[in-house]
């Protein structure tokens, strides 16, 4: 039997399917339906207003959509915050222009990577070259 600490209130359980206890898992399933309810009776509810018409953090209402629980087509203007910058996006887990970033980042790292890898090589065969010419003048 596998036992873990729930990561919300910290009792020790079974764990099974789910990461956090039985207990949790009610009062998660119990936030859930106050946001669904929410958003059946206000379709343009933004993620602050339903934070703070149910109670429940925009954390947990964003795994809720990411999870597919709460889907995005029944609420247009329902929009969670960017993992990188905070910017609301409505798909993925970063905006467009953190992944601009990250990608041109991780470009510059490989091409830095590459010149630093040449450059070595460079000095090796150098190296190479002259300890075959002391071998050479030494005979």
């Amino acid at each position: 039997m596998n036992l873990d600490n729930c990561p919300r209130c910290g009792k020790l359980f079974a764990k099974n399917f789910r990461d956090v206890c039985p207990v949790c898992i009610r009062d998660i399933d119990k936030e859930y339906q106050l946001c669904a309810d929410y958003l059946r009776e206000f379709k343009g509810a933004m993620i602050g207003e339903l934070s703070d018409q149910t109670g429940v953090s925009i954390k947990q209402i964003t795994k809720f959509v990411r999870e597919g629980r709460i889907s995005m087509t029944n609420a247009p203007n329902l929009a969670y915050p960017c993992e990188s910058c905070g910017m609301l996006i409505r798909e993925n887990h970063i905006c467009d222009n953190c992944r601009a970033r990250l990608v041109k980042d991780t470009n510059q790292m490989r091409r830095s990577e590459a010149s630093k890898s040449t450059e070595e090589e460079k000095r090796a065969a150098m190296q190479a070259a002259y300890r075959g010419l002391s071998q050479y003048k030494d005979r």
